[in-house]
């Protein structure tokens, strides 16, 4: 099912969104949505095959699907080795744009906040296939408020749960916590309210983006690599 307003005289742009399973790129399709510029056809994500789970955050395949499903979005998987080349990566993601490219998608919306050097990698790769980057959350370096953000999440019931934990950052603790406000109270000092440097990566089981909630528990949480990961469980 796509976003398309059956009322709209004019079509939409054909937009993907780059579907990471967390807290940032589901709000940055409910931004989309309300925004009504583009017609959200599917939802892109990276899925590592050797763990049939979403590369960086941990994510079992079955949530994934489970969310896409109560997005109303088609998932589109990218499917990655482990461990995986920047060279493997970028064929794989060429082949993917090549793809949507060839259904009419035009653009690609991400939930980046504020890295200015990832907007501009990622609006230059989709630039070379002649692709347009949306980022619909973005917040300048000079006024960013990424606190307040973490709040409006919240508020509009986002309810999201830390997949991973960057162990640099974070202690072993905090993987699986659910994002709210006792969380965010409990973050250490120079840590990102909404993880945005890599201090945790989340995974959303519901909010205004999604038609239901995604049954899920917290199960175990392993350590590997440098990170600390907790294994959510459906149902």
């Amino acid at each position: 099912m796509s976003d398309t307003q059956s009322n709209s005289a004019i079509p939409r742009p054909k937009a993907l969104i780059a579907w990471s399973s967390g807290k940032d790129s589901a709000w940055a399709l409910h931004a989309a949505r309300k925004s009504g510029d583009y017609d959200i056809v599917g939802a892109l994500t990276t899925v590592t095959d050797s763990f049939s789970r979403v590369s960086m955050h941990g994510v079992r395949e079955t949530l994934l699907e489970a969310q896409c499903a109560a997005a109303g979005l088609p998932l589109i998987r990218v499917q990655i080795p482990y461990p995986c080349t920047n060279d493997i990566y970028e064929r794989a993601m060429a082949q993917a744009m090549d793809e949507a490219r060839a259904r009419g998608v035009t653009h690609v919306i991400f939930g980046d906040l504020f890295l200015a050097d990832l907007r501009a990698w990622r609006e230059d790769k989709l630039k070379a296939v002649g692709m347009t980057a949306v980022f619909p959350v973005w917040q300048d370096e000079a006024d960013k408020d990424t606190p307040a953000l973490a709040r409006d999440m919240i508020a509009a019931g986002v309810e999201a749960y830390l997949a991973v934990v960057d162990l640099k950052k974070l202690p072993a603790s905090f993987a699986g916590r659910r994002f709210d406000q006792s969380l965010l109270d409990d973050l250490p000092d120079g840590v990102d309210p909404c993880g945005e440097n890599g201090e945790f990566h989340s995974f959303v089981a519901a909010g205004p983006m999604l038609n239901g909630r995604i049954a899920v528990s917290v199960g175990e949480t392993v350590e590997r690599e440098g990170f600390a990961f907790a294994d959510l469980v459906p149902g």
